[in-house]
C-alpha cells in the first residue's frame, strides 16, 4: 500500500525559498509517475508540477514555471518540490500524489489521474 508523507512546509517571506518533499512507504512507488498540487482557502485544488516515472520528463503551471522544480529520488523513493522566488499567491496547501498506472515515461496533470494522496503540508508566504 502506497502511503505519501509530506513535510518541509511552514512560513516564509516573499522572495524566498523552501524545498518539499514527499515521502513514499511503498516499495515500488518509486518508478510510479508523481505529482504535486496545492489548495489555496476558498480555491479548488490546482496543478503544480509533474514528473514521470524515470524522472527525465517533467511539466509546470504556467504560474510556477522557472521558479519551481520537480525532482525525485528512485533510491529514496522520495519526491521533492523546490521552490525560489516564492509569492504571496503561492501560498497554499501542497499535496504530493502518485499514479498506480502509467503508460511509458509520460507525466500527469490532472488529478484524476493519480491514486494516491498525501496529507498536504501549508506553505505560507507573508511577511
Amino acid at each position: 500500500q502506497v502511503q505519501l508523507v509530506e513535510s518541509g512546509g511552514g512560513l516564509v517571506q516573499p522572495g524566498g525559498s523552501l524545498r518539499l518533499s514527499c515521502a513514499n512507504s511503498a516499495r515500488t512507488s518509486g518508478t510510479r509517475p508523481m505529482g504535486w498540487f496545492r489548495q489555496a482557502p476558498g480555491k479548488e485544488r490546482d496543478f503544480v508540477a509533474a514528473i514521470s516515472r524515470t524522472g527525465s520528463a517533467t511539466f509546470y503551471a504556467l504560474s510556477v514555471k522557472g521558479r519551481f522544480i520537480i525532482s525525485r529520488d528512485g533510491a529514496k523513493n522520495t519526491g521533492y518540490l523546490q521552490m525560489n522566488s516564492l509569492k504571496p499567491d503561492d501560498t497554499a496547501v501542497y499535496y504530493c500524489a502518485v499514479r498506480e498506472s502509467f503508460s511509458g515515461n509520460a507525466y500527469y496533470t490532472n488529478s484524476d489521474d493519480y491514486h494516491y494522496w498525501g496529507q498536504g503540508t501549508q506553505v505560507t508566504v507573508s511577511s
